[in-house]
C-alpha cells in the first residue's frame, strides 16, 4: 500500500530529512553554511531508492562555492539565475551543483512563465519599475550613450559619469537573477582593448552576470569603417568573406574563452543556422523594422504593378537606398525593383502562411530546436507597435511552439511593456471600486 501510495504521488523528502534520519551524512569539505542553503532541497523518495545503495554523503561541488563567493545572496539560499543540479561525486557524495539559468528564481525556483521578459535599457530609473519582472537586461552603445549618459533629461545632473557605473547600478538594481549583456562599444578595436573592455565588464558583474554582446558586421571592416559613418556604404550582401564573418569569428573567440555571447544584429531567417556555429548564449531576431519595411515594400510593388507608373519604381529605389537595402551610389532602378520583389517574397514564404512580419522568429525557433545548443535562447526585439506584441503573444501559443517557450526572451523598453498591463475594463472597474470606498 504504501508503495503504491509513494509511486501515484511522488511523496518527497530533503536532505535535511535524510540527515536528520541517519539515511545519509554531510561530507566533511560541505560546512554548516553551505549544507543550510541545500538543506531544503527535495527528492522524491523513489529517486533516492534508486541512488541510496551509490550514495552515503551529501555535499556541495566547487562551483557551488564558487558561486556562492562570487554572489551576493542571503544565508540559507541558493542565488536566483541558478538551476540546482544533483551530481553523484566521488566516494558516494551527492553532490549540489548550480548552473546559470536565468530561467529559475532563488532556491531553485522557476519563474511563473516559460517565456521571459528583458528590459530593453540602461536607465535605471527604468529598470527599477519591471526589475523584479525581468530575466535580462540588453544594451547597446545606443542605450548607453545616446539613450542614457549623454542624455540630459534622462541622466538628470548627470549622476552617471560613465558606462561602468551605469553597470554597477544596474547589477544593484536586479540582482544576480539577471543577465546583462553589454555590447563592445567597437568590435573593430584591437584584441587587446577588447579583451580589457570585457575584463572591466567582468570585474563589475563577474562570469555569471555578464553576457557579452557582439554585433555581426556585414561588409565593415576597420579599414571602411569610417567611410560607412560618413555615407558611404556598398551593398549590404556585397564584399568580402572575411568581413561578414568577422563578427561570428570574434563571437566564436569570445565564447570560446569561456564567456556567453549574446549574438545581435538578426533580422533575416537565414542568418540563423550561420550565427549558431559561433555557440552563442543568446541570438536575436529584429521584427519591427523589417516588418515596417517589408509592408512598405510590398505596398509600392502592388501600386507598380496596378499602373505601371514608373513613378513607383523610382519610389522604390529610394526607399530601399534610404532602407540601407542598396548602396549609397547605387542608380539602377530595374535592379532595384527586382530585388524588392526577392526580399517581399523571402518574407512572405514562411511555413506558416501567416504575414505578421515573425517569419523571422517561427524559422529561428525551428532551427534552434534542432541545434546541439540546448541552453542557447532567442531574444525577439526591436517591438515598437501595439500589433506586433499581439500576434508574438498569440504566435508562442501555437502548439509548434510549445517545447520552445522556454527559449525564448522578449525585450523591449518598459513604457512598451507597460501599456500590455492595462485595458479598458481596468478604468470601468477601478471606477466602480474606487467609488464604492468613497
Amino acid at each position: 500500500m504504501f508503495n503504491s501510495v509513494v509511486e501515484k504521488n511522488e511523496m518527497k523528502c530533503s536532505l535535511e530529512a535524510l540527515v536528520s534520519s541517519g539515511q545519509l551524512k554531510v561530507a566533511s569539505d560541505t560546512d554548516a553554511q553551505q549544507f543550510d542553503r541545500i538543506k531544503n532541497i527535495e527528492i522524491s523518495v523513489s529517486e533516492f531508492n534508486q541512488m541510496k545503495d551509490l550514495v552515503k554523503y551529501v555535499g556541495v561541488t566547487e562551483e557551488f562555492k564558487n558561486v556562492i563567493e562570487a554572489v551576493d545572496v542571503e544565508d540559507g539560499v541558493t542565488p536566483a539565475g541558478f538551476r540546482q543540479e544533483m551530481v553523484l561525486g566521488a566516494d558516494g557524495c551527492l553532490q549540489i551543483d548550480l548552473k546559470r539559468d536565468i530561467a529559475f528564481m532563488k532556491n531553485g525556483v522557476r519563474r511563473p512563465t516559460n517565456v521571459l521578459y528583458s528590459a530593453n535599457t540602461a536607465n535605471p530609473f527604468e529598470v527599477a519599475t519591471m526589475k523584479d519582472l525581468i530575466a535580462n537586461l540588453t544594451t547597446n552603445p545606443q542605450i548607453i550613450y545616446s539613450g542614457f549618459l549623454n542624455n540630459p533629461k534622462a541622466n538628470a545632473g548627470g549622476q552617471f559619469k560613465d558606462r561602468f557605473e551605469v553597470l554597477k547600478e544596474l547589477k544593484k538594481l536586479v540582482g544576480p537573477g539577471v543577465d546583462i549583456s553589454c555590447e563592445l562599444n567597437n568590435p573593430f578595436a584591437s584584441e587587446e582593448e577588447i579583451w580589457e573592455e570585457i575584463a572591466q565588464m567582468e570585474e563589475i558583474l563577474s562570469k555569471y552576470q555578464l553576457v557579452v554582446k557582439v554585433p555581426h558586421t556585414g561588409p565593415i571592416n576597420a579599414e571602411n569603417v569610417g567611410a560607412f559613418l560618413g555615407g558611404e556604404y556598398g551593398q549590404y550582401d556585397k564584399g568580402e568573406a572575411k568581413d561578414f564573418f568577422y563578427g561570428h569569428n570574434l563571437a566564436y573567440k569570445i565564447q570560446d574563452k569561456g564567456y556567453r555571447v549574446n549574438f545581435t544584429l538578426m533580422a533575416e531567417p537565414h542568418q540563423t543556422a550561420l550565427a549558431l556555429q559561433a555557440r552563442p548564449y543568446f541570438i536575436n531576431a529584429f521584427v519591427e523594422r523589417r516588418n515596417s519595411q517589408t509592408k512598405e515594400l510590398r505596398s509600392l510593388l502592388k501600386n507598380l504593378d496596378e499602373t505601371k507608373d514608373a513613378f513607383y519604381k523610382e519610389e522604390i529605389h529610394d526607399f530601399m537606398r534610404k532602407a540601407d537595402m542598396l548602396a549609397s551610389e547605387d542608380g539602377d532602378m530595374e535592379a532595384a525593383v527586382k530585388k524588392a520583389r526577392f526580399l517581399v517574397d523571402y518574407r512572405s514564404g514562411d511555413l506558416s502562411g501567416k504575414n505578421d512580419g515573425l517569419d523571422s522568429v517561427r524559422h529561428s525557433l525551428r532551427v534552434l530546436k534542432n541545434s546541439n545548443l540546448p541552453d542557447t535562447r532567442l531574444i525577439v526585439c526591436n517591438l515598437k507597435s501595439q500589433q506586433m506584441y499581439v500576434d508574438l503573444d498569440r504566435m508562442l501559443t501555437e502548439p509548434e511552439f510549445d517545447c520552445m517557450k522556454q527559449r525564448v526572451i522578449v525585450t523591449c523598453e518598459p513604457d512598451y511593456f507597460a501599456q500590455f498591463t492595462a485595458s479598458p475594463t481596468v478604468y470601468c472597474y477601478q471606477r466602480s471600486f474606487l467609488s464604492s470606498v468613497k
